[in-house]
């Protein structure tokens, strides 16, 4: 099944286009979109389509800051009733864990992780899009979301130290500093906002825990947490586990809750194994990744979990076919015969 996400992820996407002389009606029928996703915020349409459009409106439109423009229009209201249960937690952190736990109502592709460490705290963003594709766009509209949010909540009060983002920095990273008010830094191990933990800690002050106990009611009632199969929760488990060098069907297994025969016969029933979801993570995440030219690969290999270059370098090969450099060459091309064919 694809991944699916509100076409709210687009408000203001009408607006956006029109400044940097595309034209938006255009841009979302040559990728697949209905009209109606640009006024209906409540679409769920393909998180695929959503990224290549995306892509191409910052390609076209020679605008590397394209996600961070739609980001400025950006407010909790994007979230829908969500944004309810949100702004009326008591503090950031349950904001954040609230939006974390719900998220699925805005995406069943997006995960929102939170781990702290030293008196740090990092917001991460997690994008599976089921494909390898291009995300760039999509993961800084995200965090450019995340970022915008806590700041509605919490006004100047909301100090992040460091955005993270994995892709290579653009020509130009004026308009990231501007934006963020803070440091940002590219090609790094995740995509993140990184915090001081007091901050997330300060009180919302217009929350009403009341509210928020009955809006969470409503919204398990009314749109309860879909049942995810275990291939969908090793998958994830995969992803969060991959940079750690210790991604094992052990050790997903033991997240899950389960032994390691109980994880393969619950895959087999999805037609899948272990090592068919591993290789698909590590298919998308790598085109990602070595999409930044930058990015040494033996960083690559070993935010792959792989053990050595050398083999990272035999499975791509046996898994695209060709080497990185090969791959780089011809994703270059078809890049620029897709722009040539739709001038």
């Amino acid at each position: 099944m694809p991944r699916l996400i509100r076409s709210a992820t687009l408000n203001g996407y009408v607006e956006v286009a029109r400044s940097v002389g595309l034209d938006p009606y255009r841009m979302v029928a040559a990728h697949g979109l209905p009209a109606a996703c640009l006024a209906n915020p409540e679409l769920r349409i393909p998180m695929t389509a959503v990224a290549r459009l995306l892509e191409d409106s910052a390609a076209r439109s020679a605008r590397p800051d394209f996600g961070l423009r739609l980001a400025e229009r950006r407010s909790l209201s994007n979230l829908g009733v969500l944004a309810l249960l949100v702004r009326e937690q008591p503090t950031i952190r349950k904001a954040l864990e609230a939006l974390a736990g719900y998220m699925h109502l805005h995406s069943d592709g997006l995960r929102l992780t939170m781990t702290e460490d030293a008196g740090l705290v990092t917001i991460g963003l997690v994008v599976d899009s089921g494909r390898p594709l291009p995300i760039r766009q999509g993961v800084e509209l995200g965090l450019g979301f995340i970022h915008r949010s806590l700041n509605q909540l919490l006004g100047s009060r909301w100090r992040p130290q460091t955005i993270c983002f994995t892709h290579a920095a653009p020509g130009r990273t004026d308009a990231h500093r501007r934006f963020f008010g803070t440091n940002v830094e590219f090609g790094q191990e995740a995509n993140a906002i990184i915090c001081l933990a007091r901050d997330i800690d300060i009180a919302v002050p217009t929350s009403d825990p009341a509210i928020a106990r009955h809006i969470q009611q409503y919204l398990d009632t009314v749109a309860p947490r879909p049942n995810a199969t275990m291939r969908d929760s090793a998958r994830e488990c995969i992803y969060l586990t991959l940079p750690s060098g210790l991604c094992s069907a052990d050790r997903v297994a033991k997240h899950l809750g389960v032994d390691r025969r109980t994880l393969h016969r619950h895959l087999a029933r999805e037609r899948e194994t272990f090592s068919s979801l591993l290789d698909s993570v590590r298919a998308e995440l790598a085109t990602r990744y070595i999409g930044n030219r930058d990015r040494p690969l033996a960083s690559v290999s070993e935010a792959l979990g792989f053990s050595a270059l050398s083999a990272f370098s035999r499975w791509f090969r046996n898994r695209f076919g060709c080497s990185v450099s090969q791959w780089r060459a011809s994703q270059g091309r078809a890049a620029t015969a897709q722009r040539n064919a739709q001038d």
